[in-house]
């Protein structure tokens, strides 16, 4: 009696695993059936959606722009004096170090 339960039980699961199997190939079927738009509407879409988020970005006032600007200016400034006072230092240095220095 047990061996007929455990083989009833066998045949269920390998029915179940069957209908499984059918409904994903059921499934994989149905989306290889679905056809891509073609090229010209799939870029006519992105380009749309572009413009889309276009829309939604906020643009900087000319003040702020303007700001900003000088700010850059300002900071690319000073960075370049730090640069130059820094390589005149290294360089007067190495000169000591070196003796090359011109001798006054």
């Amino acid at each position: 009696m047990a061996d007929a339960k455990k083989a009833d039980v066998k045949k269920a699961d390998a029915k179940k695993v069957d209908a499984k199997k059918a409904d994903a190939k059921k499934a994989a079927k149905n989306a290889a059936n679905k056809k891509k738009p073609n090229l010209f509407q799939r870029i006519w879409k992105y380009l749309l959606a572009c413009k889309g988020e276009l829309k939604k970005i906020t643009w900087p006032s000319v003040g702020q722009t303007t700001k900003n600007f000088g700010i850059v200016i300002a900071v690319i400034v000073i960075m370049g004096l730090f640069i130059f006072a820094l390589d005149s230092g290294l360089y007067a240095l190495l000169g000591l170090v070196m003796g090359t220095g011109s001798a006054a």
